[in-house]
């Protein structure tokens, strides 16, 4: 167990020692200095030339947000096609069909979005064209959006006083090509190289030791992994996602998938502060970032690690701690740890099964979604950020009775009402949905309506009620991992948490792009000695307490009639 722990924090340690120089090459990269990539500038122009766009163009935060719905919204009708005529499309060798209306909404919802909930099973859900030139293609451009956008935020907190957020194509261009398209090949070579499937060939026989027949799935998975991760997307080529033993072949592909998961929003909080020379001020947030990981990473482990207390008071000894739908290769330690940080930084991919987690485990993975801003998807867990900062301003004002300021720019009311509304819209989605999935399970428990096959929940009782939650609550945040007990493929589940995700994904990402165009065009008022110094521990403690009790006040309620009733039961 010693060594388990050891190898969760040299994963960890490894991942903050590459993110440092990674955040100063991305600010290179924002701010056009020369970079060991500049050889792919041909490529960027001809990308630009045949598309018809102009990188020089500013846009303002209006100009911005167009561009960036505009689209996302083609690439989601793109997707949803795709996914219902692919059955009838190439590179299908396995013969899969295409998905339902339901499902390719849901499906297509959740890959433009950087969610990849996956209501559909990975290996005969899609087929090998889709799987590439739809997910694929997806994983990549759905991150690079989220960077794109944290880059606009940048830029605004850089100027004094401006109207220019950056150029959208550009932004999301560069992205693409100077940091997923070069990290992406490094970690598809080494996942390959450690057996990682990378052939167009369909499903192969395996004869197993007992003499059983097996037909295992392959295809070219590596390099829709390697996105999968460093995309902080989560979905997998396999249906067992990272628990399948060829999307995860043993304990080095493990780490590497951490660390690939994790690097790109850690490098973001760094690359903040060498991009508007504040270094300190992401120094401070990576501190509070990093307290709020802890506080939910480490109950979770110590809880997989003593194992479950119903089977403890049988008087039945668990020297390897809560192994139940966990894979031998990781342990409780290591599943523990990607539990979190999939849950933290809205990656949603799962090396073991989350429906079989403690309760307390469960519990600190619902918060860390909730709260969706500790490290956070690539890019948007800034933007989330962002709205917690805004929040703390404004309350930090009010306490000192001064005129709230963030950075040299007054925050009024116009931008305090959207943080609140961009808040209370999660908290709004997410008890909203599982109310309604409750209400439709206990007052109709039997029927057999089109859009509620009867069946959909297979516990009873406060973990049946989590893994609703978890249902929602992972769709809100853009997460994407699941409880396995609750059966999602069905009309009611697709649709509702289709419509979460694309509300959970594009509001909380125009609201934080808007304060920061406000913010921005505001007169530039310079530091005085009444100025609030928001690169100060003082006033990361106040970020961090703000984010503790509106995430308390916010969900208390739900939480206590699941993972928190659940867990007292246990006792």
């Amino acid at each position: 167990m010693n060594n388990e722990l050891l190898g969760v924090v040299a994963t960890f340690l490894l991942t903050v020692l590459l993110a440092y120089p990674l955040g100063k090459y991305i600010a290179k990269v924002f701010k056009g200095e020369r970079t060991i990539t500049d050889f792919l500038n041909p490529v960027e122009r001809l990308i630009f030339r045949l598309s018809g766009i102009d990188p020089t163009k500013k846009m303002n935060w209006k100009e911005f947000l167009k561009a960036m719905l505009t689209i996302n919204s083609l690439w989601f009708v793109y997707a949803f096609v795709m996914f219902l005529l692919q059955g009838r499309l190439p590179l299908n060798p396995d013969g899969n069909p295409g998905m339902t209306p339901d499902l390719g909404f849901n499906t297509a919802a959740s890959f433009i979005t950087n969610t990849n909930l996956q209501d559909y099973s990975g290996e005969t859900g899609v087929t090998y064209l889709t799987q590439l030139f739809v997910i694929t293609f997806l994983q990549f451009v759905s991150a690079a959006t989220g960077i794109a956008c944290a880059v606009a935020l940048f830029y605004a907190l850089k100027e004094k006083t401006t109207n220019n957020l950056g150029n959208f194509w550009l932004l999301l261009t560069k992205t693409v090509t100077r940091i997923f398209l070069p990290l992406c090949i490094i970690v598809a070579v080494l996942l390959a190289f450690h057996g990682t499937p990378t052939s167009f060939d369909g499903k192969d026989t395996v004869i197993g030791l007992q003499g059983d027949t097996v037909q295992v799935s392959r295809g070219p998975a590596a390099a829709m992994i390697a996105i999968k991760h460093l995309g902080t997307n989560g979905g997998g080529w396999f249906n067992a996602n990272s628990a399948h033993p060829l999307e995860n072949p043993d304990y080095f592909t493990n780490m590497l998938e951490l660390v690939a998961q994790t690097i790109i929003p850690i490098a973001m909080i760094f690359a903040l502060g060498f991009y508007i020379n504040r270094r300190k001020f992401a120094y401070v947030t990576f501190i509070v970032m990093t307290l709020g990981m802890l506080c939910l990473l480490i109950p979770t482990i110590v809880s997989e690690v003593r194992g479950s207390p119903a089977i403890a008071n049988l008087g039945i000894a668990q020297p390897t701690g809560a192994m139940e739908g966990k894979e031998v290769r990781f342990g409780p330690a290591s599943s523990g740890y990607w539990s979190i940080l999939t849950t933290v930084i809205s990656t949603g991919s799962v090396n073991s099964a989350h429906d079989s987690a403690m309760p307390l485990s469960g519990l600190m993975m619902l918060l860390g979604m909730m709260v969706n801003a500790f490290y956070g998807g690539c890019g948007v867990g800034w933007l989330n950020y962002f709205i917690y900062v805004i929040v703390a301003v404004f309350i930090s004002g009010l306490m000192v009775g001064r005129t709230p300021e963030f950075m040299g720019h007054k925050v009024e009311a116009r931008e305090v009402k959207i943080a609140g509304l961009v808040t209370l819209l999660s908290a709004f989605l997410i008890k909203g949905g599982t109310a309604l999935a409750a209400y439709i399970l206990v007052e109709h428990p039997n029927a057999n309506w089109a859009f509620k096959p009867s069946g959909w929940l297979n516990n009873p009782g406060y973990h049946g009620f989590s893994e609703m939650l978890y249902q929602v609550t992972s769709a809100n945040a853009n997460n994407g991992s699941a409880f396995a007990g609750l059966t999602g493929n069905n009309i009611f589940w697709n649709v509702m948490t289709g419509v979460i995700i694309l509300l959970g994904r594009f509001l909380p990402i125009i609201g934080p792009v808007a304060i920061a165009g406000l913010l921005a065009n505001k007169k530039y008022i310079p530091e005085s000695a009444g100025t609030l110094k928001v690169d100060s521990m003082t006033f990361g403690i106040m970020t961090f307490v703000v984010i503790i009790i509106i995430t308390a006040l916010s969900y208390f309620p739900p939480l206590a009639l699941g993972p928190i009733a659940e867990y007292f039961s246990m006792k």
